[in-house]
């Protein structure tokens, strides 16, 4: 396998010699773009950016781009470099529009495009006041891969007990990888990824006023057989409120957030939101973390909530991948008798949650 990508490495470079090494900023980012696809050195691939000509403008917006693709921090590095040598060129054309995702209708933002943002915002700023106090079973899958190629293997399985009390989330671990878990053992004692948020911070902190978030129409989408509403967001990191922690070094960033909220048509609910963190320093040890998190009608004591059904997080540090699939099932109105009987909730019993879920 590293012959091969020695090889592939070889024959961009002999590319890029016989171009004199000047390249546009598109050649560039196809560059990267290989780069990451071929898990090339990063070492290897800053040298030959650092002997890269541009042709126009390179943007700073642009290098975070590839920074989110996946370039390393010395790639980035070599990448703003580029920055500041291309200043005075022409500028670049802007980057072609990403393909849509297959199922949807890529469409002109509707008329009344004003009056269904503020619509989904009420909503989204309403959410939290109108939970009921609840408890439910929240179940952490956690995957690692060491190589980046997401060859993925099972790191652990977590099973916490998540009471929603007050508009306030508190999380109680009972039990890992089949076994119960020791008093002491906190959420935050978990140590790896691990995630909070999923029901209304994440969602207050996109809507928030002081966010100032940036919205766009995307397109016409469909979800779980609904009709959605498919908006962009982008909130910088001085205005977020996502958190990032890396228990290795201690250190937390508070990052930038952009991505898509799926909105139903006809009840102007959330029903998913799609992140990706922007702006993480070059010298912060994670480099990426995206987050998939969908929404969906729970009935809690013959009423009907919207509530969190699962979620993927995914980070990068290095080549080092992680992945959390978290699953939220059992959900019962609060109260001292309501706690629940995490012996029973094994991969069985939500494969069958998950079927009838589809029927």
């Amino acid at each position: 396998m590293m012959y091969l990508r020695y090889v592939c490495l070889l024959v961009v470079t002999a590319g890029l010699a016989l171009s004199q090494m000047k390249m546009s900023v598109d050649q560039l980012n196809g560059f990267i773009k290989t780069s990451v696809q071929n898990h090339l050195d990063d070492r290897e691939v800053a040298k030959y950016v650092g002997r890269v000509q541009l042709t126009n403008k390179l943007e700073a917006s642009r290098v975070e781009d590839m920074r989110i693709m996946g370039a390393g921090p010395k790639t980035v590095l070599a990448l703003r470099e580029l920055i500041e040598s291309s200043r005075k060129l022409p500028d670049a054309p802007p980057p072609a529009p990403p393909k849509p995702a297959p199922g949807t209708v890529k469409t002109a933002p509707p008329p009344d495009y004003d009056k269904i943002l503020q619509q989904v915002s009420e909503m989204a700023k309403n959410y939290s006041a109108n939970l009921p106090n609840y408890i439910c079973a929240q179940v952490t899958r956690r995957f690692v891969d060491p190589t980046g190629a997401e060859n993925w293997k099972t790191a652990d399985t977590i099973h916490e007990q998540l009471t929603y009390y007050e508009q306030k989330e508190a999380y109680k671990v009972m039990m890992v990888n089949g076994k119960a878990a020791p008093e002491t053992l906190t959420h935050e004692k978990l140590g790896g990824a691990t995630s909070s948020g999923e029901f209304g911070s994440i969602l207050a902190g996109i809507f928030a006023d002081h966010s100032d978030t940036q919205f766009s129409w995307d397109h016409l989408g469909k979800l779980r057989g609904r009709i959605m509403y498919v908006l962009a967001f982008d909130i910088p990191a001085s205005r977020s409120n996502y958190t990032i922690y890396h228990h290795g070094t201690q250190r937390k960033i508070v990052a930038g957030q952009r991505g898509l909220i799926y909105a139903d048509r006809d009840t102007s609910m959330i029903m998913r939101i799609k992140l990706e963190c922007t702006e993480i320093p070059t010298d912060y040890p994670i480099q990426k973390v995206d987050l998939d998190l969908n929404y969906d009608f729970v009935k809690i004591a013959d009423n009907e909530f919207l509530l969190p059904l699962r979620s993927e997080l995914r980070s990068k540090e290095g080549s080092y991948l992680v992945k959390n699939e978290t699953e939220f099932r059992l959900y019962r109105k609060y109260g001292t008798q309501s706690d629940i009987k995490f012996g029973e909730i094994t991969d069985d019993v939500l494969k069958q949650i998950e079927k009838n879920e589809k029927k």
